[in-house]
């Protein structure tokens, strides 16, 4: 038995997604652009799907911007502010430990003359308020703070950072990657005060290949792509009917469950520090890190890429950081100034809705095999 304790890098389909897919690829199949019924009863479908996935994240409709994914969303919400923004100035505002759906963007942008400001983390993984005051000028025409980080389970100050954006930098766009936060936190983008807000649906038990961008109502903003009148001529190309529809049964029972959802995440979580601390109290913490979903570890003194191939190998799936890193040193951990061996050593635990107790125990049994197998690395 696999114990899959990776679900912030992808989470299994649930049944009632894939289901809905097999249905819209089989059955309801038509182009929701065609003038004939089965086409007309697409558009009804795909009309749907985007309430559903509105409802969920608590917005209009007309605010949803069906894409491929969050790297796409986060790309082109960074992109689209900055041509609204263009005649207004050339400076951003971020994190150091965003994805790097939003940090290599952004590194691009420097080359083509724009200025990027970098907020650093405390030592609990936020940015702080008063760093972002004295980085906010007038010319800064973009801020994007994620919402929840995806290798420390950190929640960042995002409706307090919208706010004082709004006071001292007026005409900016607030941008947030709420990935790792959609049905995992109570929130919606209005409450955080953001213009656009990035969700993806493989991160909560829909299939990979489909996400959304929310576009606040009212701001009229540049499309990403050119070629036809899909998603409002903003996203043009036949739409991901089935991709679509499994993600809005996602988010119909994500929505459904969520308190209990974050209740048992919260729980394991728990579950997990006490049993390492009863068995491997040379397992550290690296943050508290506030989302249920996220346990950011460390074992000193050992190399992490060594420990997840050993965990594997015994058949638990964690990971050293974010999957997008493919074996890099993770920036994250470096922008929190970790010492070398808490850096080296740290690795990600992430639970979903239907993770078990087993599978923690699974883990901490592992984890007990791995260190007596292994040396301590003496860099």
């Amino acid at each position: 038995m696999t114990a899959y304790l990776d679900n912030a890098a992808t989470t299994r389909v649930s049944p009632a997604a894939a289901e809905a897919s097999l249905r819209a690829m089989t059955e309801e199949y038509g182009n929701p652009s065609a003038r004939y019924p089965l086409g007309s009863h697409a558009a009804r479908s795909l009309a749907a799907h985007r309430a559903d996935v509105a409802a969920a994240l608590g917005c209009e409709s007309r605010e949803i911007c069906f894409t491929s994914c969050g790297t796409e969303g986060d790309n082109w919400a960074i992109r689209g502010a900055l041509e609204l923004g263009r005649r207004m100035g050339r400076h951003i505002v971020t994190t150091s430990i965003e994805h790097a759906a939003v940090l290599e963007p952004c590194r691009h942008l420097e080359q083509q003359g724009y200025e990027v400001t970098y907020l650093v983390p405390g030592p609990d993984g936020k940015i702080s308020l008063d760093a972002l005051r004295a980085a906010l000028r007038p010319d800064t025409v973009l801020v994007s703070v994620m919402l929840v980080n995806n290798e420390l389970g950190s929640v960042q100050p995002v409706r307090e950072a919208a706010r004082l954006t709004r006071s001292l930098a007026p005409r900016a766009l607030v941008h947030c990657d709420a990935v790792q936060g959609f049905l995992k936190l109570p929130f919606t983008p209005r409450a955080l005060g953001v213009d656009l807000l990035t969700v993806s649906g493989h991160k909560v038990h829909a299939p990979k290949g489909v996400g959304a961008l929310y576009i606040r109502s009212g701001l009229r903003f540049p499309p990403l792509l050119l070629g036809g009148g899909q998603e409002s001529g903003l996203r043009p190309g036949t739409e991901a009917t089935a991709q679509i529809a499994a993600f809005a049964a996602a988010c119909r029972e994500g929505k459904r469950s969520m308190p209990q959802d974050i209740a048992h995440m919260r729980e394991l979580k728990e579950y997990a520090l006490a049993q390492l601390s009863g068995r491997l109290p040379e397992v550290r913490q690296v943050v508290a890190g506030e989302a249920p979903h996220i346990l950011a570890l460390t074992l000193p003194g050992y190399k992490a890429e060594v420990l997840v191939r050993v965990l594997g190998d015994l058949g638990v799936c964690v990971s050293a950081g974010s999957a997008c890193h493919r074996g890099k040193p993770s920036h994250v951990y470096a922008a929190l100034g970790l010492d070398k061996a808490w850096r080296e050593g740290a690795f990600r635990v992430s639970f979903s809705a239907g993770t078990t107790r087993g599978e923690v125990d699974a883990l901490v049994d592992a984890l007990a095999q791995a260190k007596a197998q292994l040396f301590p690395s003496m860099s």
